[in-house]
């Protein structure tokens, strides 16, 4: 009798210390024990079965949750760890998993649908593996989804629209280099008024492109429809998109003449090219009869051999485009060489002088929009700025510092996301990003600059983060590698000064017009 009872305790004190970790971490367990373990075991080194929460795991990210007494899960971060195996349907037991990020590893097999039971999954980044199958139904469940890349995997089938006409609120749709093929379903891009990114491009996708792309009112960066399949004529709606999108339209097997509307006068030739039978400018190939009319056309005959060849000719057209382009930076120049000598006469502070990080010289921010030179002095408030040296002490080579404390993001979502060339310098190269959360920032890559160390590299920026003026452009953060330095800061959305001199409704040729 005795031994019975020793053998019950024994069974119940083994129960109740299985049941000690959370129903979270024992659904993060089977992510475990779908990878296959290294022989050192350092993948999920510290993922313990007689841990009471997963909250403390490599990769797993908790928040407190009303009405639970344990944080609940909603993060899991374990990209580029090279991980070889499945990913476990249970997975979508985590209701709370905001974010998913798997990417860069070796995951294979399908994306189980049950993982869609997460409902408030709002970012999936899956690229970079070798997963294949179809896109599962179930993917636009998820009422608050809004960044999905499954880009570079084996995926194929077809888009059904029935699948995607719910998924009203996407940001990012990033498909590319896959194996999709079939048509690219219409009358379901207008819904999706929030998408600032889609990407199907080197992929196996047929048919012609849907005249909806053109309702995108908020995308932003590239329309990326490049390697595929597609035939047809360029639709004219995607003049409506926005001017600041990029097509990459390049080989398809779309033909006709490219439309020269709207946002179409933005794009150079390289959008369109290996597209054999496309023509039209921004390419050098001329449509062929493009004033021809049809049999049935009443104007048709001899005398309207006359009315095709009145108008200007395309090379006549190119030489008044690049005559117009040089004058407006003639005068740009000279307002800018005027604004300069003004600024040097009134107060001695000049933007054409050196400038150099790291230097003995000393430090000239010249902001031409905001008509101000601010010499090398700057506020003593350091409540928003951290301590170069203390940030040399906690920060690597690689990493990512903010200076503003409260204006956060990742290293990963900063290069992922959509950006375009502002301007080019001497110093490097602007672009416009627009991050994860919809803020547009500017990031400046700044030029070859030798081999200046980090500490005097964050001492400088430091310096310059402090400085507090309405007409300086506020510096949020910045990185610092041997081979990479970037600078970014707010981005301010009031045009150039190349479109500014093109305006046509500015009243004087004055500074105070034009520089404002």
């Amino acid at each position: 009798m005795e031994p019975s009872i020793f053998f019950f305790l024994l069974i119940s004190i083994f129960i109740d210390f299985t049941l000690s970790l959370t129903p979270d971490g024992l659904s993060l367990l089977s992510l475990k024990s779908a990878v296959e373990q290294p022989s050192d075991g350092s993948a999920f080194s510290d993922w313990l079965d007689t841990d009471d929460t997963p909250c403390h795991w490599t990769g797993i990210s908790c928040m407190n949750v009303t009405g639970f007494p344990e944080p609940r899960v909603v993060g899991i971060a374990l990209s580029g760890k090279n991980l070889r195996g499945y990913i476990p349907s249970e997975l979508g037991t985590l209701v709370y998993l905001r974010r998913l990020n798997l990417h860069s590893n070796n995951f294979h097999g399908s994306i189980p649908s049950q993982l869609f039971n997460a409902t408030s999954l709002h970012s999936i980044f899956l690229y970079g593996n070798n997963l294949s199958g179809s896109l599962p139904p179930s993917i636009c469940n998820l009422p608050r989804l809004q960044n999905l890349d499954l880009s570079n995997n084996s995926l194929s089938g077809s888009l059904q629209a029935e699948y995607l006409k719910n998924c009203k609120q996407l940001q990012r749709l990033i498909l590319a280099r896959n194996r999709f093929s079939g048509e690219i379903p219409a009358g379901i891009w207008s819904d999706m008024e929030n998408l600032i990114q889609l990407d199907l491009s080197s992929n196996e996708f047929t048919g012609s492109v849907p005249e909806d792309f053109g309702e995108l009112k908020s995308l932003s960066g590239t329309l990326n429809l490049s390697y595929n399949h597609l035939s047809g004529k360029i639709p004219k709606s995607l003049g409506h998109l926005p001017v600041t999108v990029s097509f990459d339209l390049r080989n398809n097997n779309l033909s006709g003449e490219i439309p020269q509307t709207g946002s179409f006068s933005n794009q150079g030739p390289t959008a369109f090219l290996n597209n054999p039978l496309l023509c039209g400018f921004p390419l050098q190939k001329t449509c062929k009869n493009p004033g021809q009319s049809s049999p049935g056309n009443p104007n048709s005959g001899p005398g309207s051999e006359n009315g095709q060849r009145k108008g200007l000719s395309p090379g006549l057209i190119i030489l008044i485009s690049v005559a117009d382009a040089a004058g407006v930076a003639f005068i740009g120049l000279v307002v800018v060489y005027i604004y300069w000598k003004r600024k040097d006469n009134s107060n001695g502070c000049s933007c054409t002088g050196k400038s150099k990080f790291g230097g003995n010289e000393k430090l000239h921010l010249c902001q031409l929009c905001s008509c101000a030179c601010i010499n090398g002095e700057f506020g003593n408030e350091d409540s928003e700025q951290g301590d170069p040296e203390k940030a040399e002490r906690g920060k690597g080579e690689g990493d990512l510092v903010a200076i503003d404390k409260g204006f956060t993001f990742e290293l990963d979502e900063l290069l992922r996301a959509s950006a375009y060339v502002l301007g080019k310098s001497g110093l490097g190269i602007v672009y416009k990003v627009v991050l994860g959360n919809g803020i547009p920032v500017a990031v400046r890559r700044l030029g070859e600059g030798g081999d200046q160390r980090y500490k005097e590299f964050a001492a400088e920026v430091q310096a310059i983060g402090r400085v507090k003026h309405p007409n300086v452009v506020k510096l949020r953060a910045y990185y610092w590698a041997p081979d990479e330095k970037l600078l970014i800061s707010d981005f301010i959305s009031h045009g150039s000064l190349a479109s500014a001199l093109r305006e046509s409704d500015v009243s004087c040729f004055g500074l105070t017009g034009i520089l404002c």
